[in-house]
């Protein structure tokens, strides 16, 4: 049986404030949890309906009722599982190909679907200024679908990252060169910007170059495509072009 303590500590887990006073954050859904398992990240302990299910690892498991799991759940219907996690301390220090950029993404439905895409396009690094959304968010940790687990993702000063002159840094922007006439280094930074107001002049300052997707509809009502499905086309034409 869950203690009151315990419930309402997991229960503040869905703000970064008590996040980072417990150096804790959450995961749902057996699936992912057994992904965790098997990645760098450390499981505190397991909230299971089936807590046999996890009998074979070395992990501290509970047994709970229904009723206890949607307590500490996030989701209006949870899942099988809850798994308390130790975030990681993340830092750049390899050398990919390909880095996004994220300059002050705050949906949290952005920012899980820009992690997901980073990893089925084998990006292994996601950059992101300090305002960005945190990606321990529960709502950032579910739309990932467990890819946070193989993307390191770092928070830093995007000021002296992208002040690296080795590194070309093509940033997306609605008067931009157009995506599919665009040819991309082997090695390059790809910045993305906020929700509402793109990314800042301050960023906008170290661009090498700026790229748009066009419009091929003659309707004007949309204004902007979604920043992670935008994310998607990009990554899409990217990789494409280099299989030709």
């Amino acid at each position: 049986m869950l203690t009151h303590h315990t419930i309402k500590t997991l229960q503040s887990l869905d703000k970064k404030k008590f996040r980072q006073k417990y150096n804790l954050f959450l995961v749902e859904g057996n699936k992912i949890i057994r992904e965790l398992i098997q990645s760098a990240f450390k499981i505190q302990a397991i909230y299971s309906l089936n807590p046999e299910e996890f009998n074979v690892y070395d992990i501290e498991i509970h047994a709970v009722t229904e009723v206890e799991l949607k307590k500490i759940s996030f989701l209006q219907h949870p899942k099988d599982s809850v798994a308390v996690c130790v975030p990681l301390s993340q830092s750049l220090d390899s050398k990919p190909k390909i880095r996004l950029v994220l300059d002050g993404i705050q949906d949290p439905g952005n920012m899980g679907t820009i992690i997901r895409l980073a990893d089925w396009f084998g990006i292994e690094e996601i950059v992101c200024s300090q305002d960005t959304v945190d990606f321990y968010n529960p709502k950032v940790i579910q739309a990932s679908m467990g890819s946070f687990s193989r993307v390191k993702i770092v928070y830093t000063d995007l000021s002296k990252f992208l002040s690296d002159k080795d590194i070309p840094n093509y940033m997306t922007d609605m008067d931009g060169d157009n995506l599919f006439s665009t040819d991309f280094p082997s090695v390059f930074n790809l910045v993305l910007g906020n929700e509402g107001n793109g990314i800042r002049p301050l960023t906008e300052t170290f661009a090498y170059r700026k790229i748009s997707i066009p419009r091929f509809g003659h309707q004007k009502n949309t204004e902007s495509l979604n920043v992670a499905m935008a994310t998607g086309i990009i990554l899409g034409q990217i990789f494409a072009s280099r299989e030709n």
